[in-house]
Parts: C-alpha cells; sequence; structure tokens
C-alpha cells in the first residue's frame, strides 16, 4: 500500500466566480473551436503551476507537536476545522496547493480519519460483515485521497474494494446490486475546480443525510484527538498514516473493476427499453449520439453502453479522463459545457448529445439542432416521459423553476410540487410525499440532478440520459418525431437572470433573515405597487408573482445561500426590459429599508 506522506487540501468554493477565478489561474480556459484547440499549446500540471507568481518565503516555525491526547480548546478548534469541511451531505474541500489564497485543508490525515469515522458509524448502524467500495473521478488529488481512505477504513475493520475510475451513481448501484457493501464512497468534488477534492457517502438507504456527515465528522474529530495527530501537519500525519497503512493486512483490500457492470445494466435498460423487433440486442444501430464528458468520468457512457449497442458516437468529445480538465468545465449548468455539447452535435451531425458533469450524477441534453437542454428544458422532458408512464404523477423541483415549466407539467396532466433549492432536499421531498401515499416518480432541480422512483430516487445523470435516449430512439422508429416536439408547449420567459448579494461579516444567516423580513413585509404592504404579489407557497425565501400586462407575467425570488453568506435574486420576465425593471425595485428596496446591513448590492447595480 503506498505510504501517504504529503499533504493535500479541502476548500468549499460553491460561486461561479470562485470557480472561473480558480480555473484561470490554473490556465484551464475553455477553447471553443478547433482552431484554438489546435493552436494552443498543450496544458500540463507542470505548466499550471509554472504560471503562477512566485509564494513569499515563510519562516520556518518549529510545530509545537501534542504530547498526549487533544483536549479543551484545542479540540474544540479541531472540530471547528473538520466541521469547515462539510458540504451539507457531503464533503468537499481543496485537495492541491499552489492556487493563491486557497490552502490546502482536505489533507491525508484528514481523509485518514473520516474514513475510520465512516467505518465505525457502519458498524453502529448495520449488521454483517463491514465491506465498503469506493472508487474515484480522475482528479489529480484522487491517488493520494484513496490511499489515506483505504488506511482509515482498514485500521477500524472494514475490507475495502477498489473501482478505480468511476461515477457517483455506480458507488451506489454496487450497493444495490451486488448487497455485500455496507457502504460506498466516491471521491469527487463534482464541478469543481482541480485543485478541490471531496468525498460522497452512501448505504443500502441512499445518500447519507448532513446530521449523518455531522456525526462522522465529530467521530473524525474524537479519533484524531485520541492519536494525538497534529492535522496539516506532514510529519505528524505522515507518521501516523504510516504506521496504519503497515498494519493493514493485504487480504483487507481488493481491486474490482466494477464500472462494467454498471455499464452492462444502462445496456440491459436500453434493450428492453427500446424493445426493437428487428435488431433487440443492438437497438441503437443506424444512430449517432454523441457525449462531452469534459474529460469527467462520463466517458464510458460512449464506450461501454453507446457504442456496444450500435451507436455511432463519432464526434464526442473529451472522454478521455483528465483530471486537470483542460477544455471545459465539466457542469451541465456552465455555458461552455453545453456549447460545446452542442458544437459536437452540430459538427457530427448527431441525433442528439449528453453533456456530463464530472462524476455523472448529472446531465444535460442537446437536440439534432443544436438546441440545448437542460434547467427547465430537461425538467420539463422528463416531465413528458414520467407523465406518461405514470399520468397523474406528481413532479417535485427546486423553487427557481419557471411559472412556464408549471404550466407545461398541469397540461401534461401532472402535479408540480416546487420546493426548495438543494438537490437532497428536492429527491427527499419526493420520498416524503410517496410515503404519504402521493405518487411521485419524478424530482429534479434546474442543476441537472434529476431522480426517479424506479431507480431507488438516486440522482444519476447516466440513467437520465438513458431515459431520453429510449425516448428518442422509440420516437424516431415509430415516426413520433424527436426530441424538439415533446418541448412545443413548454413556454420559456424572454429573459432571465440570477443575481447574487454578498452579507459580510460573520452573523450572515441572522443578516440574511433581516432582509428576508424586510422584503416580505414590503411586498405585503404593496410593495413597488399591486401588480407584485406573494406567490401562495413558499417553502424558502419569497417569490412574488409579477403582472406585466396583456396576460404576461414575470416573477421573482428572494432566498438566502444554502451554504454561503449571500442572497440570491432570481428574475423572469416575458417583456423586454421587465428583468431589470424588476431588480430596480429590488435595489431601491435593500437601499432604503436595509441600508445598515452589511451588503454587497453591486451586482444588483450593474
Amino acid at each position: 500500500m503506498q505510504v501517504i506522506t504529503d499533504a493535500v487540501a479541502v476548500g468549499n468554493q460553491n460561486s461561479q466566480e470562485r470557480v472561473s477565478a480558480s480555473i484561470a489561474l490554473a490556465r484551464l480556459k475553455v477553447q471553443r473551436s478547433k482552431t484554438a484547440l489546435a493552436a494552443a499549446p498543450e496544458k500540463s500540471p507542470s505548466s499550471i503551476y509554472s504560471s503562477l507568481p512566485p509564494t513569499a518565503a515563510v519562516p520556518f516555525q518549529m510545530p509545537q507537536f501534542p504530547t498526549g491526547p487533544i483536549k479543551g480548546t484545542e479540540l474544540v478548534e479541531l472540530h471547528k476545522r473538520l466541521k469547515r469541511l462539510q458540504n451539507g451531505s457531503d464533503i468537499r474541500g481543496i485537495a492541491v496547493a499552489g492556487i493563491p489564497n486557497e490552502p490546502v485543508t482536505l489533507t491525508p490525515g484528514v481523509v485518514f480519519f473520516i474514513g475510520q469515522a465512516f467505518a465505525s458509524w457502519l458498524k453502529d448502524t448495520s449488521d454483517g460483515r463491514l465491506v465498503v467500495s469506493i472508487g474515484s473521478d480522475p482528479r489529480i488529488s484522487g491517488p493520494l485521497v484513496q490511499a489515506a481512505l483505504i488506511a482509515g477504513l482498514a485500521s477500524a475493520g472494514a475490507e475495502v474494494h477498489t473501482f478505480g475510475l468511476a461515477t457517483t451513481p455506480c458507488m451506489f448501484y454496487s450497493i444495490i446490486d451486488t448487497a455485500q457493501y455496507a457502504g460506498a464512497i466516491m471521491i469527487t468534488a463534482s464541478h469543481m475546480p482541480f485543485n478541490s477534492n471531496g468525498l460522497k457517502f452512501f448505504t443500502a438507504e441512499g445518500g447519507l443525510k448532513k446530521g449523518d456527515i455531522t456525526e462522522i465528522l465529530q467521530r473524525a474529530t474524537l479519533a484524531c484527538a485520541e492519536a494525538a495527530v497534529l492535522l496539516g501537519e506532514p510529519l505528524s500525519e505522515g507518521a501516523h498514516l504510516t504506521r496504519a497503512a503497515l498494519q493493514v493486512s493485504p487480504e483487507q483490500v481488493k481491486q474490482v473493476d466494477y464500472l462494467p457492470k454498471y455499464a452492462a445494466a444502462l445496456r440491459d435498460m436500453i434493450k428492453k427499453g427500446v424493445n426493437r423487433k428487428d435488431s433487440y440486442h443492438l437497438p441503437l444501430a443506424g444512430f449517432k449520439i454523441v457525449v462531452d464528458a469534459g474529460n469527467g468520468s462520463g466517458g464510458f457512457y460512449a464506450e461501454q453502453v453507446l457504442a456496444p449497442l450500435g451507436a455511432d458516437t463519432a464526434g464526442s468529445r473529451y472522454l478521455d479522463p483528465d483530471g486537470t480538465f483542460p477544455n471545459h468545465i465539466p457542469n451541465p449548468e456552465h455555458p461552455s459545457a453545453m456549447a460545446s455539447g452542442a458544437e459536437a452535435v452540430l459538427g457530427a451531425k448527431a441525433d442528439m448529445g449528453i453533456v456530463f458533469d464530472t462524476d455523472v450524477d448529472r446531465s444535460a441534453i442537446v437536440d439534432r439542432y443544436g438546441k440545448e437542454i437542460n434547467s427547465n428544458r430537461f425538467i420539463a422532458l422528463m416531465a413528458a416521459v414520467v407523465l406518461r408512464e405514470h399520468p397523474g404523477s406528481t413532479i417535485v423541483t427546486d423553487s427557481v423553476t419557471s411559472n412556464g415549466l408549471g404550466d407545461f407539467i398541469t397540461k401534461l396532466g401532472g402535479k408540480h410540487c416546487r420546493f426548495k433549492r438543494g438537490y437532497k432536499n428536492v429527491i427527499s421531498k419526493g420520498v416524503s410525499l410517496n410515503r404519504e401515499g402521493v405518487e411521485t416518480h419524478l424530482m429534479m432541480e434546474t442543476s441537472g440532478h434529476g431522480a426517479v422512483k424506479e431507480n431507488n430516487f438516486l440522482d444519476d445523470g447516466a440513467y437520465m440520459a438513458t431515459k431520453v435516449v429510449i425516448e428518442l430512439v422509440r420516437r424516431q422508429l415509430s415516426g413520433g418525431g424527436d426530441l424538439r416536439d415533446l418541448l412545443a408547449d413548454l413556454k420559456e420567459p424572454l429573459e432571465s437572470r440570477e443575481y447574487r448579494i454578498r452579507i459580510s461579516g460573520p452573523n450572515f444567516k441572522e443578516d440574511g433573515a433581516k432582509v428576508l423580513d424586510a422584503f416580505h413585509a414590503w411586498i405585503s404592504a404593496g410593495g413597488p405597487g399591486p401588480h407584485w404579489k406573494l406567490d401562495p407557497i413558499n417553502h424558502e425565501g419569497w417569490r412574488v408573482n409579477v403582472d406585466e400586462g396583456d396576460s404576461r407575467s414575470g416573477w421573482l425570488l428572494l432566498r438566502q445561500s444554502l451554504h454561503d453568506p449571500l442572497l440570491v435574486l432570481n428574475v423572469e420576465s416575458e417583456v423586454q426590459g421587465g428583468v431589470r425593471a424588476s431588480t430596480q425595485s429590488v435595489l431601491d428596496f435593500l437601499l432604503k429599508e436595509c441600508s445598515t446591513l452589511p451588503l454587497d448590492v453591486s451586482s444588483l447595480q450593474a
């Protein structure tokens, strides 16, 4: 087993601005044409760092190693350090040094104790043999994180099966498919920059919840404190991890090539779904489908799912795993990813295209005309498919879906439940409704996270894409048109914009709540006029419907970010200049009613 001595790191950057800045510093720029690709020199990790300004010398300080278990205020600080890595129901942070102002926080020691704590938690919450599967996306920090994770799991008595390159849905599937794994861990930071990494955890019940992660981090804190390891100090971490690694029995660690088995299940799904009478085993013969994997884990879908079923996948892009993500951000929400997917479809004259995020728990579609089908459009497309299979089903979405989507679902005979942001919130709401006896077969967020009841409520980008592939092929073979026809009745806004209002200071949660209270009072008192009315259903923040005249309507939603010190304002309009008008009214309110609060409203003034 690899001895773990170096430090790696974690950090949480959720805004597109921070993501774009890190990528720019790392020279991971989007290259949007073949000419640019040919002209640009090949980027490598070494060139990333050679482009950075020199780091100022730091005077050497002798580390103060603990002489016994960590206690008191130092124990509290240790827990705060680990707690900062929690990103809702995941662990996420910076794992590679070199980017200014982004210190390494996900060190091997941190990963070791989290792995040890997960195994300890599994022992207390499950029965039988303690076997855990782990996989990784292609990030350059993946091998080191995996080595530390193996040592931590094994130190607590777990048997570990390593899958190598994997997807997040594949890890959960390994539990329900084989019934031999008590838990699974995916090493990924989703669409975040190359220097980030993280951990996603699963049991047979699905992804762990926020409270589960909180418990695991507390256990990790206590284990680290008892071992008297100084996290972030290579000498302290290295000594402890080396001793632990040397005690791992070779019988505890096994390599398993599992991704092909997951791919086989998707192939079987397509065969049964298409049920092509003249060619059951080659249902995609005659179809051209391209994939843009963004150099993440999604390349397998073209090579192991589509091509073996007869599909022509020539023209697919960035299928090779590359943890520096040199071509574009692997994120179906990002314009560069969708533009690349559209270029691939048009260039190959394909019937459709699929765009995956890094770990393939999200996807988006491009139709044969190069039209991007993500966000509201993707939800509408999936709703059309699901409501034909399950008439009258409830469809759960997040809070920022358009008015047109709700009307679209209603016209198809479905019921729209607009809930909160956060894919876990959306999926959990669907699970809850089903338990209450409300048939709910689709839960989907505008980010591209989507789950269906038939797939164990798992957000699986490959499964959702497979449902669309089946729909396209069946429609084409029966002369029923293509994907564009399914969305003909979806009314889309003329203008749409999202603004982020930063809240300074340590009390951003309380200050954000004060803004929302004042906003509700302002709207209730008449706001900018009678054409603004509060929506009757609000699960987070306050959504306002705006009468824009001539049977046209817009809306806006002011809410607090789930994790960051931000207020988020989403605005949509059906008239030219409508977004600017609504935004100006909100800006005037903030300047007048919230002037004493530490708000940065510059984004609204742009």
